[in-house]
């Protein structure tokens, strides 16, 4: 049996993002506190993010499949940012949510992104596990993604 991470549901953004997984959120140092947090340590471009703070989202939608113009242009851009560089999709992930519901969708990000040594997060920007210093491959073109 593969360890499990213990990423809280709470750690996911708007825009499908895993802050769970960030190297933001994962580092000790000017850690950040995830996008759902309204701590005032929360990084400025955090507050001012063009997809949490948009305001076509009929009334107070929890993520961004939640309106209408889903997936907007500027979740497009993010989402092929992401599934180039780093092996993950926000759009696939908003889906996912949608269909599984959160606490499922939440098991499946939990076992996706489990340090095998150690049973920490592993980071999507570098493939670091920032507890025991494993260092797993997550650069690899995303492949399950249809655009």
């Amino acid at each position: 049996m593969n360890p499990i991470t213990t990423i809280p549901s709470s750690m996911l953004a708007p825009c499908g993002m895993n802050c769970g997984v960030c190297m933001a959120f994962l580092r000790t140092k000017n850690r950040c506190v995830g996008c759902n947090s309204n701590l005032p340590d929360k990084p400025p471009h955090c507050h001012v993010c063009s997809i949490k703070t948009c305001d076509n989202k009929p009334g107070i939608a929890s993520f961004c499949f939640e309106c209408e113009k889903f997936p907007c242009r500027r979740l497009k851009n993010l989402d092929k940012r992401y599934r180039g560089k780093y092996r993950m999709s926000m759009i696939d992930n908003l889906i996912n949510i949608k269909a599984l519901g959160l606490e499922k969708f939440m098991e499946t990000e939990n076992a996706r992104w489990v340090c095998q040594a150690c049973g920490n997060p592993v980071c999507v920007h570098n493939g670091k596990c920032y507890s025991c210093g494993s260092q797993y491959e997550v650069h690899k073109k995303y492949e399950n993604h249809e655009n």
